[in-house]
């Protein structure tokens, strides 16, 4: 008979020989101890330096680069902390969280002391998040915590039992593609694993096919709301992987390492370095779909597309992400044959939005002039260059219908015959987890009630999110009027027919800026958005005052947005598909004439 997990509720000193030492301990007992003591989702909640948080993270990741970046490597020389660094960094940012908050805690900085692990609990574990089943949000448990910090760890699984029981992520059941061999010579492979990129991509597809130019779209989503429908334009194929690559777990060998004395300081704590890098590569086993794909995935992936690329021979990669795994993996494997990469920016960035700030692409392609100082900063690339050329995606704005989204959104708000509202605000949301997304539901459901008029809320998923959370919000008592867009629309399909559009930082912030649509950009002072604000193209909120009186004054005349405001965050002429095309056409002429100058026959 197995011993269940114990369930740890929070902290509490437990001196021993009369040193000061901490133990993980279950809530009925917290609520007896009269020592120092605290719960686990307080310590959690202690505020934090956001600076120090990712200087620390950064400092960890260096740390674990010159431990054992290549301890494992793909057969084409990619190392296991490259492909999988956006996961590993995540979780390592969940690590240097719960390490500060440990030293922020004031019994525990006057007298650290060892840490006593709780027994039976798992050491890696998921945490609460609204998106999509295969969108795993990650942790360390505290029982971890204590493991990096040099606790004796007998009786504990790595894994949490809900991970351990987790089902794989959903792969879908598509007929694949035929071999790689059997596939024709192309000018262009594009890579999607998202709506987002699909909608992103296409559109220079269709303008490189218009002239003649053939390309390959690989759908490698695993879930069936993020693939690529079927390419209406001729000269676009869409293949996708063999049934079952992102279906692979297992053990990864030379990542489950014996204790050594190497380590790493992470404020007043030292972790060590073999540890840390044994929990990691929990990640690497698991089975977590496209976005999160085990070592064995990898390594497949890697085989199968290698093969795209030797059949097909373009002469460029088309890629909307080449941070994450499979995009990081597919850059790699471009450059090993001689294929140019393109970047298309499919979504906004902020110099904190993003898990790991970097590009591998040659060609970025941004959407303003305030992306193209990040873009430089974060390219890797030797010959790198940035393109300001605005996004495929929003080349359509010029042409939609409003009138036709307005009604769909008074039919959400109003079902039937019904009255809608005087009002509509449009919540393009991100998959938070909930305490979040409560807070900023409350946020603006009460600065709607305090508004002139009246309003109704219409709440668009993100593409990553599971709307089922929102079933709570729909609860009230029927006043401000609240309904949930159908994912497949999103805020994109409905945002043109609202009044206003909330967002914490949602790139659907940037496309109602473009159409005239006022913004309210939500959350905390100290929260992050896109900065629409500093551009005259928001309204910053973080009360419900501060949301009432946007609202209020959205329904006075306001003077339209100075072009140049709107061409800092998004280049908007309704041809950045061409324009992109252009690029892509360009280089492939300069791979052309190096070739023939240099007497090698282009491919």
């Amino acid at each position: 008979m197995t011993t269940p997990p114990r369930h740890v509720h929070g902290l509490a000193r437990t001196d021993v020989d009369g040193q000061p030492a901490w133990a993980l301990v279950g809530e009925g007992r917290l609520a007896t101890l009269t020592s120092a003591r605290i719960t686990t989702s307080e310590m959690e909640a202690l505020p934090l330096d956001a600076q120090e948080q990712e200087a620390l993270v950064e400092h960890v990741m260096d740390a674990l680069q010159w431990y054992g970046a290549y301890l494992r490597t793909t057969p084409g020389g990619a190392g296991w902390l490259y492909v999988q660094h956006v996961p590993v960094r995540r979780l390592v940012a969940h690590v240097v969280r719960k390490l500060t908050a440990l030293s922020a805690w004031e019994p525990f900085r006057k007298a650290p002391g060892p840490l006593k692990i709780a027994p039976h609990e798992g050491l890696v574990g998921l945490r609460e998040s609204s998106s999509r089943e295969e969108y795993r949000s990650y942790t360390v448990t505290w029982s971890g915590i204590a493991y990096l910090l040099g606790a004796t760890a007998l009786y504990n699984p790595f894994r949490t039992a809900q991970l351990n029981n987790l089902q794989s992520a959903h792969i879908d059941t598509r007929v694949p593609s035929p071999p790689p061999s059997a596939f024709p010579r192309t000018s262009v492979v594009g890579l999607s694993w998202s709506s987002r990129h699909a909608a992103t991509l296409l559109p220079v597809l269709e303008d490189l096919a218009r002239s003649g130019r053939t390309s390959l779209l690989v759908d490698l989503a695993t879930d069936p709301a993020q693939c690529c429908d079927t390419p209406a334009v001729e000269g676009i194929r869409l293949v996708t992987p063999p049934a079952g690559l992102f279906a692979l777990s297992g053990a990864v060998g030379r990542l489950q390492l014996w204790d050594d004395e190497h380590v790493v300081q992470v404020g007043e704590h030292v972790v060590r370095l073999s540890r840390l890098v044994r929990l990691l590569a929990v990640l690497l086993e698991t089975s977590g779909g496209c976005t999160q794909p085990s070592w064995r995935s990898v390594v497949r992936l890697e085989t199968w597309l290698g093969g795209v690329l030797e059949a097909s021979r373009p002469h460029t990669l088309l890629v909307s992400n080449d941070t994450s795994p499979v995009g990081a993996l597919a850059v790699h494997l471009a450059d090993l044959h001689g294929v140019n990469t393109v970047h298309v920016q499919h979504g906004a960035w902020t110099a904190e939005s993003v898990a790991w700030p970097v590009l591998h692409s040659r060609d970025i392609v941004v959407m303003g002039d305030r992306d193209a100082s990040l873009a430089k900063a974060w390219a890797r690339h030797p010959d790198a260059e940035v393109h300001v050329l605005g996004q495929p995606r929003f080349d359509v704005l010029a042409g939609v219908g409003r009138d036709a989204q307005r009604q769909y959104l008074e039919k959400l708000l109003v079902p039937g015959s019904g009255r809608s509202p005087d009002r509509i605000m449009v919540w393009a949301c991100q998959p938070f987890g909930p305490d979040r997304l409560k807070a900023h539901a409350d946020l603006l459901l009460d600065g709607m009630w305090k508004a002139e008029g009246e309003w109704g809320l219409v709440i668009a998923p993100h593409p990553a999110q599971s709307p089922e959370v929102f079933a709570s919000l729909m609860q009230r008592d029927g006043r401000p009027l609240v309904a949930v867009a159908d994912p497949q629309v999103g805020a994109r399909g409905c945002l043109a027919g609202a009044d206003v559009v909330a967002s914490a930082y949602s790139t659907c912030g940037i496309e109602a800026a473009l159409l005239g649509v006022p913004v309210l950009e939500i959350g905390t002072v100290d929260g992050r958005t896109l900065g629409l604000a500093a551009h005259g193209l928001a309204r910053r909120c973080t009360t419900a005052g501060d949301v009432a009186d946007a609202l209020s004054a959205s329904l006075r005349p306001h003077a339209a947005s100075e072009p140049a405001s709107t061409d800092a965050v998004c280049r908007w002429g309704g041809d950045s598909a061409a324009l992109v095309a252009r690029l892509i056409v360009s280089r492939a002429s300069d791979q052309f004439e190096h070739l023939r100058n240099e007497g090698v026959t282009a491919r």
